[in-house]
């Protein structure tokens, strides 16, 4: 980035120029290396806009960075060096434009007398609740650097959860991606070759081919068309999926369907408790952490009950109570422990040794998906070959009938 300066040499003389630097900092230090004074120092107008056309409005930044970011910037406050000169390195190491700008709003927000905490807050689509509300427990406890490091193991956590999660499904849609692929190959190129050979004998055609030969017809002259409302159909779809008003009907089936709700079960499991761990674990107390942990998570009836936990926790109900009464969304031993926890006044530590279970119950189960799928994968394979199989056989059958 180029930044524009104003500074007072060794002679007393004022100057303006314009050098190339990471950031404002590294101008103003440069100057006074060379003996000047640095007087201004502010972002070039035109640097400014092409960096933000070009690279942030594009650029995002991901879980796995925003690791890199907690756990270096944890290490370093450990190694004794102040915020701003950590943040400052961070600059200098990050790639990343919009992380770039990001952590100079952080040090402008320090150098101002600001917090940490304050900074983050100014950007929420970026740091969530949970990250902001953990920076602030540190920055209040004095253990800033211990609650960095708590909450860098969380996001890792999280991240290969996710990542496993996501890796598991790759398998069965590159599977239906290509038998989509020849389908549509197949009707495109084969089914009008059998067409026009059943038009020509005057073939009887019985409903199941008719409607093969109005989709082949379909992607044949309106192959654009016919993505465009595939797009549409899905997109409408997920929009309806979304909506606060369908959204329960779907988040229920999520928690009925076979393999499919046991796997949500126990990631949500293990989610609420890893997330309630770090929070309570940084200094927060119950209620709050219970606010910030239902926010975390997506699926309605989880977001209730965890909503009527704090209800119960500010009555003076014992949170193990509400999870030992709602086992149809969380297994019967996150209760039992949860109680144990609170005996022991180690709920904290209890709630991580929940979060670790469960994590590697996913872990086992992701590993097997595959192979639970297959056979779903295949009966909806087989079932759309038999389809189209005896939608083009029996017209033949029908043709050779005819000609003896």
């Amino acid at each position: 980035m180029k930044f524009k300066f104003k500074e007072q040499t060794k002679d007393g003389n004022i100057i303006d120029g314009v050098k190339e630097a990471s950031d404002k900092f590294a101008v103003a230090k440069d100057i006074r290396d060379e003996g000047g004074i640095p007087l201004n120092v502010e972002q070039d107008k035109k640097s400014k806009i092409g960096s933000i056309t070009s690279i942030t409005i594009f650029s995002r930044i991901t879980l796995e960075e925003k690791i890199i970011f907690v756990s270096n910037l944890s290490g370093m406050l450990s190694a004794g060096l102040s915020l701003t000169r950590a943040l400052t390195v961070l600059v200098k190491q990050s790639t990343n434009q919009k992380m770039v700008d990001i952590l100079n709003s952080l040090i402008d927000e320090v150098n101002k007398g600001g917090t940490l905490s304050s900074g983050l807050k100014k950007h929420p689509k970026v740091f969530s609740t949970v990250f902001v509300s953990m920076i602030l427990s540190g920055e209040e406890s004095g253990g800033l650097p211990r609650v960095l490091n708590e909450l860098g193991v969380s996001m890792k956590k999280t991240y290969n959860l996710n990542k496993k999660i996501k890796g598991a499904m790759i398998y069965p849609s590159i599977i239906i991606g290509t038998i989509f692929i020849i389908g549509v190959l197949m009707m495109i190129y084969v089914v009008p070759t059998l067409v026009a050979t059943f038009k020509g004998v005057g073939a009887k055609l019985p409903a199941s081919t008719e409607a093969v030969i109005w989709l082949s017809d379909t992607l044949t002259h309106h192959l654009l068309l016919f993505i465009l409302g595939v797009g549409v159909i899905v997109g409408g779809f997920i929009m309806f999926a979304r909506m606060k008003s369908t959204k329960r009907y779907f988040d229920l089936m999520i928690l009925h369907l076979p393999v499919i709700k046991d796997l949500s079960k126990e990631t949500n499991s293990a989610r609420t408790a890893r997330t309630l761990s770090s929070l309570l674990s940084s200094g927060l107390d119950l209620p709050r952490a219970l606010a910030i942990t239902r926010d975390i998570l997506s699926n309605v009836y989880y977001r209730e009950l965890i909503g009527d936990s704090i209800k119960a926790v500010e009555k003076g109900i014992a949170l193990s109570d509400m999870f030992i009464e709602n086992t149809k969304l969380y297994p019967v031993m996150v209760g039992e422990m949860i109680q144990v926890g609170e005996e022991t006044g180690k709920l904290s530590e209890m709630l991580l040794n929940i979060a670790t279970f469960y994590e590697d119950r996913v872990d086992e189960k992701t590993k097997n998906l595959s192979s639970i799928i297959e056979p779903v994968l295949m009966l909806f394979i087989g079932s759309a070959v038999g389809f189209f199989a005896v939608s083009m056989i029996t017209p033949i059958y029908s043709v050779m009938n005819n000609i003896h």
